[in-house]
């Protein structure tokens, strides 16, 4: 057998994933690409790894079997590079983080000169609702989480990054000043929801019930991002976080619609499991963030009090 490590990594990516197109995504290499090195892969190989019934990838017992293994010998390479490291006094390891979607506007810009400073880390970001969040946190498969409500049934410690602020967001071209009171204007504009379990759609709820307001027409979509092309669209209207909407609020395609009771505020917090015996890599981490997170909130987030 002459099989290769890229072959492994690519194998253990289709196995977890159980989709060849799944797999190419996420290790950014092209589906025909993905396609050929499973046939390598397999040709070395007397019993098929994997099979295909009705148009979906299954992974037979042998070829989970080959998976597990695979992932053991992967994890043990990365030791040898890790502990490579840590003879020639780098810091070394994987530093892994959970975080909500629209966290993804925030976490780069705590970390990336982290990551600058400490060529030896590799770097493990998922991305994601809020109930998966904290799952994998529960789950003990990641450092930390990067949340802006606090989880109750979970006992964590946390750093307190910067604020959350929601506001009521429209199309840049409507004319809002029509509806004069708040009812009219939750009644009469189509209003986008996120998923079940996200933080946002929470507020939103909460907002909505809080006020005894009376939706009439709800769209629902995944992530934020596409909460926000739908409002630019228009529509419909949406209780956005700020943090996911700098550029369209300056280009004046988006606007705030003033209403009473918004914006709401909550605080990023950096979270993790009380129990966690942190690696070195995490540990150091968290001092980088306590020494300068006051530095990148200033220096990278400056605009947010305009607002």
């Amino acid at each position: 057998m002459n099989y290769t490590l890229h072959q492994l990594q690519i194998f253990l990516k289709i196995a977890q994933l159980q989709s060849i197109t799944k797999a190419s995504e996420e290790l950014h290499l092209t589906q025909p690409a993905v396609s050929i090195q499973l046939k390598n892969f397999q040709d070395q190989f007397p019993i098929p790894l994997t099979e295909v019934v009705g148009r979906k990838l299954y992974v037979t017992d042998f070829g989970k079997e080959i998976a597990i293994a695979a992932e053991k010998i992967i994890n043990e390479v990365y030791a040898i590079n890790f502990k490579t490291l840590l003879f020639q006094n780098q810091l070394s390891g994987r530093l892994k983080i959970s975080i909500v979607s629209t966290g993804k506007y925030v976490m780069p810009y705590f970390i990336s000169e982290f990551m600058k400073q400490n060529e030896g880390v590799e770097l493990n970001i998922d991305v994601t609702n809020k109930s998966q969040v904290l799952e994998s946190l529960e789950l003990n498969e990641v450092d930390f989480a990067l949340v802006s409500v606090l989880p109750n049934k979970l006992k964590v410690n946390k750093i307190e990054l910067m604020q959350n602020k929601l506001f009521f967001i429209g199309g840049g071209a409507i004319d809002y000043k029509r509806f004069t009171k708040k009812k009219d204007l939750f009644e009469n504009t189509p209003l986008i929801y996120r998923e079940v379990g996200s933080a946002t759609r929470t507020a939103m709820e909460q907002f909505i019930l809080n006020n005894d307001l009376s939706i009439q027409k709800k769209v629902e979509l995944t992530s934020n991002e596409a909460v926000k092309q739908a409002v630019l669209s228009e529509l419909g209207c949406s209780i956005m976080p700020l943090i996911g909407i700098k550029n369209e609020l300056k280009n004046k395609e988006l606007q705030i619609i003033p209403v009473k009771g918004l914006p709401m505020t909550t605080t990023w917090n950096l979270i993790w499991l009380k129990s966690k015996k942190l690696s070195p890599v995490a540990q150091a981490y968290l001092e980088y963030l306590n020494a300068n997170k006051a530095i990148i909130i200033k220096e990278k987030f400056s605009w947010f009090e305009n607002y």
